[in-house]
């Protein structure tokens, strides 16, 4: 032992103590990048809260691989200035204070200047921006804390979009303990919900790179119970209670507390709480402990609560400056305030733990159903008195005097009135209108005039036609049978979806969701594909090459611009010609995919590039025309159709194919069953995409145009007054 201690001390004599040195700024700043940016979702806070501070109304998130491949956050606030673009993403530049004594009276969601350009450190960075004023937007690139190239001028929608690629590419160790993209993107989702719950005032939505819904999707709202319904659904929001706590005396701590708590009747396996001090979302694990010790006493066990809770306190009383990425914060008399809201959240779930409620189905009868009757007949008999069918399932006896499955003591009988039907419907109709014409159109002058020009040319008489109008059936092919009032109209169903896809398209300019096609499609192909159905030598004996020379340089323009298909129109070319993604212009409905062809040489050789308003006006006619509830291709079975689906084989001692024959009996008519049976279903499909897609999106969003009362969309063919007149007649 004393040898071991020896060699050992003369191994520590030998051995040179360590040089204290300065590390190089690029391995400070990635090591602090570390601590900011600590996952994807660390990134989206960061940028969320950044649109917030810059007064934006809606934000939207894409996510790819679970925001290692990509991240992008896009606003409408108020932008950044391009004289702020050089220093934008160095550390500690920042808009939110000048001096430290500012932190005192913060209520921005940032103040270190750290975000951005721990991003940098982090990731590859691109910043495009406009604002109030500018003709166009700029777009520049940042690595490690600087600028990489003067920015460039491009076409901006209103606000700011920041875009993170490839997350922790030069920190292995990180990146692979992030390989678990689905649990990454659920943690985006979650913090999403939570903003939209609070800032009722902001539209949020979050999809997938490529996907062609969202996962979440909120507008604004002036109800936060609104806003949780819409985000955790119906069954956490109709078990709720409103709570609301405050004190103003000066001895303690100043505060406002309000918010909503989940009552007795609602069981859950985990708790959510989302919590807000000062509009900034933190966690704080002693309030949290603190409410949970609570309802241990009150809900069943396993059964965990929802909350949610906004805070608010005098700016100088919260110290948020005490963690790296503002997750918690510390406050002045911490110990009062969860002590005071504990006791608030006891005693409004003990009054509500007095009772317990249970969802029952509600029985509607019609008017000549024998239980209306016996209703209306003896309005003062009991419930009891009225025998309900029996229900053949096992029930829980409540009653010794009543037999099991008697269940009508329980059941509401009363239908709905009429008026509380129609509040319904009328709800019900409100959000689908929000839904699918989102408010948060571009804010680009060119697609403001144009819709400017859709309002103004409004015909106020076929307005009220469309809006009020009852669907009769189609009469063939181009026209449908429409009654208003007592009035019967053809109108043209081309001409009006035709119509109605191009003011869709312009009221939802960079806002759409994405058509994912089965395979990518090759662009030179279907262009091909188009210049020989247009050609005048059916033969196909004009030059095959002029038609690869013409379908190469429309690629080549459509590759040039495939950015600004995909911003704007959601139309996603990659860099090889290939078309793999188109957008949703009407919900549950997807163009005929026969007419592409037609539409990418329509983009190729119609649209202005040049002038902003027309290559606008042009992309959305065309995609009008390419969307439009064309005829199928095949002809329609019903009727004298059918001939072209006969097979003509020839019967014996007869001569001849003609159509005649088939007529004569000298050939016997046998169908083609697999094309006949796609016809049909063609041809139904486009009635019911009539029906239950094209009208009622008519009623909600069309503007028809005073064209149309003259050109043959709207033909008027009967009024009720002029029959009435002419059997008096007869």
């Amino acid at each position: 032992m004393e040898i071991e201690e020896a060699i050992s001390e003369a191994e520590l004599e030998d051995k040179p103590i360590p040089k204290i040195q300065r590390l190089e700024d690029s391995v400070v700043n990635r090591i602090a990048a570390g601590e900011v940016i600590q996952r994807p979702v660390s990134a989206v806070k960061e940028l969320i809260e950044n649109s917030l501070d810059a007064d934006s109304t809606s934000i939207s998130v894409v996510v790819k691989d679970g925001g290692l491949k990509l991240i992008q956050v896009s606003d409408d606030g108020h932008g950044i200035r391009y004289e702020d673009l050089p220093i934008l993403c160095e550390r500690h530049t920042t808009s939110k204070l000048s001096k430290f004594e500012d932190l005192q009276s913060i209520r921005s969601m940032g103040f270190r200047g750290e975000a951005l350009a721990s991003m940098t450190y982090v990731g590859h960075v691109t910043v495009t921006t406009i604002t109030v004023g500018q003709l166009h937007g700029y777009r520049a690139t940042y690595r490690d804390g600087l600028m990489v190239d003067e920015p460039k001028a491009c076409a901006a929608v209103k606000g700011t979009q920041i875009m993170i690629e490839n997350l922790f590419y030069n920190m292995a160790a990180r990146r692979k303990t992030l390989q678990n993209s689905a649990d990454d993107y659920t943690k985006i989702v979650d913090l999403i919900s939570r903003f939209a719950v609070h800032h009722t005032h902001v539209s949020f939505s979050c999809r997938k790179h490529g996907a062609g819904r969202a996962d979440i999707h909120t507008l604004a709202t002036s109800s936060r119970l609104d806003a949780i319904r819409s985000v955790y659904g119906v069954s956490v929001a109709r078990n709720l209670m409103k709570i609301e706590v405050s004190d103003t005396g000066p001895l303690n701590s100043v505060f406002n507390m309000d918010g909503f708590i989940s009552n007795s009747n609602y069981i859950a396996k985990k708790i959510t709480m989302v919590l807000f001090i000062n509009d900034r979302l933190v966690d704080c694990g002693a309030l949290k402990r603190a409410i949970e010790i609570v309802y241990a006493a009150t809900l069943p066990k396993a059964s965990k609560p929802f909350i949610y809770m906004s805070i608010i306190l005098p700016p100088e009383h919260v110290d948020v400056n005490i963690h790296p990425t503002k997750r918690e914060v510390s406050l002045l008399n911490q110990e009062f305030v969860i002590e005071r809201i504990q006791s608030v959240v006891e005693s409004k779930l003990r009054s509500s733990n007095e009772s317990r409620t249970f969802q029952e189905q509600t029985l509607e009868f019609s008017s000549s159903s024998p239980m209306a009757t016996i209703k209306d007949s003896t309005k003062d008999l009991s419930p009891s008195g009225i025998k309900s069918q029996k229900v053949p399932h096992k029930m829980v006896r409540t009653d010794t005097l009543d037999p099991s499955g008697r269940l009508h003591a329980y059941m509401q009988m009363k239908p709905p009135s009429i008026s509380e039907r129609g509040s319904f419907l009328s709800s019900v109709r409100s959000s689908i209108r929000q839904r699918r014409n989102p408010s948060e159109t571009a804010d680009l002058t060119s697609i403001q005039e144009l819709v400017n020009e859709i309002d103004n040319d409004c015909h106020p008489g076929l307005l009220d036609v469309v809006r009020h109008c009852t669907y009769a059936g189609m009469a063939d092919g181009i026209f449908a049978l429409l009654q208003h009032n007592t009035l019967l109209y053809l109108v043209n169903v081309i001409n009006l979806s035709k119509e109605l896809m191009y003011q869709q398209v312009l009221h939802r300019f960079a806002h759409f969701n994405a058509i994912q096609l089965s395979e990518p499609a090759s662009v030179p192909e279907l262009i091909m594909l188009a210049l020989k159905e247009e050609g005048t030598d059916p033969e196909g004996n004009e030059s095959n090459e002029v038609r690869g020379k013409i379908a190469e340089m429309n690629t080549e323009l459509l590759k040039q611009k495939a950015e600004m298909l995909e911003d704007y129109f959601s139309i996603y070319m990659d860099s090889n010609g290939n078309i793999s993604r188109l957008p949703v212009i009407l919900d549950q409905y997807t163009p005929d995919m026969d007419r592409l062809p037609e539409f990418l040489l329509c983009l190729g050789n119609d649209v202005d590039w040049e002038d902003e308003k027309i290559c606008f006006q042009t992309i959305a006619a065309a995609l009008g025309n390419f969307y439009a509830l064309h005829p199928p291709l095949l002809p329609n079975p019903s009727g004298d159709g059918l001939k072209f689906y006969r097979k003509r084989v020839l019967s014996s001692g007869s001569e001849g194919t003609s159509i005649e024959n088939i007529e004569n009996g000298t050939m016997e008519a046998e169908i083609e069953e697999e094309l006949l049976l796609e016809a049909e279903n063609a041809w139904a499909q486009r009635e019911w995409s009539i029906q239950h897609v094209l009208l009622p999106s008519l009623r909600l969003f069309f503007k028809p145009p005073t064209s149309m009362a003259t050109n043959g969309t709207f033909v008027q063919v009967a009024s009720l007054e002029k029959l009435y007149r002419i059997f008096e007649r007869c």
